[in-house]
């Protein structure tokens, strides 16, 4: 934590740099500006200033975000949603990005998803198999229809 209180312009260098670096939410920014001990009247317009310049964008966060939580740690909607809805990004924002995951691709992850995990817990009894799967698949935030579904189709394959 920075003990001096910094100018709006050094403050807005450091800012464009940790934009720059990644794409960030607003609340990443804002929670910044206070760890750089910055006069809060200067917040806003330090902001708008990002803003401007295009270093900072919630929609382009927003799908960023998605996109890479969904490829490399392959989570649902749900929790990506949530994860959204914590950043402080807007319902337009969350679900053009949400949008961006294509169904097919999402099914046949689940589906991935659900066998592997099924298969994981075969020493358990059948409904203790199918609750642990659940709790997984829903604590990696794919919706509960969607959960039943494969676990029928995986049941039906392993029989």
């Amino acid at each position: 934590m920075y003990k001096k209180l910094l100018t709006p312009q050094q403050a807005l260098q450091k800012l464009r740099h940790f934009c720059a670096y990644q794409e960030r939410s607003h609340q990443d920014v804002r929670e910044k500006l206070l760890q750089l001990n910055c006069a809060k009247k200067e917040h806003d317009a330090i902001i708008a200033s990002l803003i401007e310049d295009d270093y900072l964008n919630e929609e382009r966060f927003a799908l960023a975000f998605a996109g890479g939580k969904w490829r490399v740690k392959r989570w649902g909607r749900n929790r990506i949603r949530y994860e959204l809805k914590q950043r402080k990004i807007s319902d337009y924002c969350v679900k053009k990005a949400l949008q961006t995951i294509e169904e097919e691709e999402y099914l046949l992850i689940l589906s991935g998803l659900t066998a592997k995990k099924y298969a994981e817990f075969a020493a358990f009894q059948y409904v203790i198999r199918i609750k642990k799967t659940t709790d997984y698949l829903i604590a990696r935030g794919f919706e509960s229809d969607l959960i039943r579904v494969a676990l029928a189709e995986c049941r039906t394959e392993t029989k």
